[in-house]
């Protein structure tokens, strides 16, 4: 009798196992950095590339961090969301553009040199905002991904809500909707800006 309810019970605990499984947002990515310091970095401005931007420079306010790149299907999907949130003038909105060379399989970035990429970025980013409108107070250039890493980037889009001490409140990754921005992120604004 032991030798043939051991099994079953194993079968009815994996079969419960991926109910559950099955009913999980896969896009529901627990951070790490939520309630940490946001990474610091410079890098440089998509605007003026002489200059650079680095989270210190928003210490006092929060504001918004979109990891989005121009090759990115779900970036374009969520992009009219943002211009209308910048219409709103109510969150400083800093765009990271990531990987916009490197992560486009369509171009082998290895036989760029570090300048011809950068034009490429530069030329390609700034091409496809000025076509799309540009919700951005600024936009930097995460060439290699590297900042990308030290946010923990699983996927673009992602944004990631940041208070006024530099502290990560949120990270949303997909596609900023309607509904999200609704019923996430502006009641979270409201809340970190009183």
């Amino acid at each position: 009798m032991n030798r043939f309810l051991w099994p079953l019970i194993g079968f009815g605990v994996l079969v419960v196992l991926l109910a559950v499984g099955l009913n999980l947002n896969p896009r529901d990515v627990p951070s790490p950095l939520v309630g940490k310091p946001a990474p610091a970095f410079a890098l440089a401005r998509l605007d003026a590339p002489e200059r650079q931007f680095s989270p210190k420079e928003m210490l006092g306010k929060v504001w918004l961090l979109n990891v989005w790149a121009s090759w990115c299907v779900s970036c374009r999907q969520e992009h009219p969301v943002l211009v209308e949130l910048a219409k709103r003038q109510s969150v400083p909105l800093v765009g990271l553009n990531y990987k916009e060379v490197r992560g486009d399989g369509a171009i082998d970035s290895s036989k760029l040199d570090a300048a011809s990429e950068k034009r490429m970025v530069i030329e390609r980013a700034g091409g496809w905002l000025a076509r799309h409108g540009d919700p951005y107070a600024l936009s930097v250039l995460d060439i290699d991904g590297r900042v990308g890493i030290d946010y923990g980037v699983y996927g673009v889009p992602e944004t990631y809500v940041i208070d006024k001490a530099g502290i990560i409140r949120m990270k949303h990754t997909g596609p900023v909707t309607p509904d999200i921005l609704a019923g996430k992120i502006l009641p979270l604004l409201g809340e970190l800006n009183r």
